[in-house]
């Protein structure tokens, strides 16, 4: 059923970017224009658990660049100028840096423009399953480490602001890592504010379960190509319940899906603008 379920949406894709392309230039649109169209998604966070120590803290997190599958250097290095003129305190990567390690030709421009974001409470990232992918997993490693950030493989780390902490818990990825759920989520506590970083949304049903606040994902792409009343056309394992944006996982956990920068598998993107996101935390 998965092969013809797939089959299906595979030609369904095709026919609707061919009705794209007979109808005014659809097609160029959703293969040149909208790609580039990097927006800013933006969210506040109103907690009682956040102390008043992190009121107004700004976060940015970015996601699924996917450089060497139709996305360049020169978009890489435009997108850390934009992040940079955010002036975040805490930066966060969710995965998929590189579309196909074993094929593409890391050079000294990856680290020196991650070195140029700054963020005052530190850059931390996880793996995707594409760093995984490939023998990319110690390769990505040194790239991330020397430009700055820092792993969280099945790790959680304590942010600190005078006396008052929040937590940042990361996961190794779902699909080609070796997560450990419980060893890693077990270690938040109830009475502290915690973020979880996890490269696929649909894990979140998992996540619930243990004193989580927020987690933050990527790998979806948004669907990429959402076309109105058939919905997303282009959607991951462990991303096809949960696809963009926001949502109510239980009454402790809400999840937030970046829509990421590149593309994966097709090199379209339509009605899913390319983002990073901003969230501003907000104290009682």
């Amino acid at each position: 059923m998965l092969i013809t379920r797939r089959s299906f949406i595979k030609k369904m894709l095709y026919s609707v970017l061919g009705f794209l392309g007979l109808s005014g230039g659809g097609y160029y649109y959703a293969r040149y224009i909208e790609p580039d169209m990097l927006t800013t998604q933006q969210y506040t966070w109103k907690h009682p658990k956040i102390p008043e120590a992190f009121n107004q803290i700004k976060i940015v997190q970015f996601s699924d660049i996917h450089l060497g599958f139709h996305y360049s250097i020169d978009q890489f290095h435009n997108l850390i100028q934009k992040i940079k003129q955010e002036e975040a305190d805490l930066i966060l990567f969710t995965g998929d840096l590189v579309d196909e390690p074993q094929k593409y030709h890391f050079n000294a421009k990856i680290p020196s423009l991650l070195n140029e974001l700054d963020a005052p409470l530190g850059k931390y990232w996880i793996y995707g399953n594409h760093d995984h992918g490939g023998y990319g997993t110690e390769k990505l490693q040194e790239v991330m480490s020397n430009g700055g950030f820092t792993l969280l493989k099945n790790e959680v780390k304590e942010i600190t602001i005078t006396d008052s902490s929040i937590m940042l818990a990361g996961l190794d990825d779902i699909m080609l890592g070796s997560p450990n759920i419980g060893g890693t989520l077990n270690q938040l506590k109830e009475n502290i504010f915690s973020i979880v970083l996890v490269h696929e949304p649909d894990i979140a049903d998992r996540v619930k379960d243990y004193h989580a606040d927020v987690q933050l994902s990527g790998h979806s792409h948004g669907g990429q190509v959402r076309i109105p009343l058939l919905g997303s056309m282009i959607t991951p394992p462990y991303a096809e319940k949960y696809v963009d944006g926001k949502h109510l996982i239980s009454d402790t956990l809400t999840l937030y899906i970046s829509r990421g920068v590149g593309t994966t598998r097709m090199p379209y993107r339509f009605l899913c603008r390319p983002e990073y996101t901003v969230y501003t935390m907000q104290s009682n």
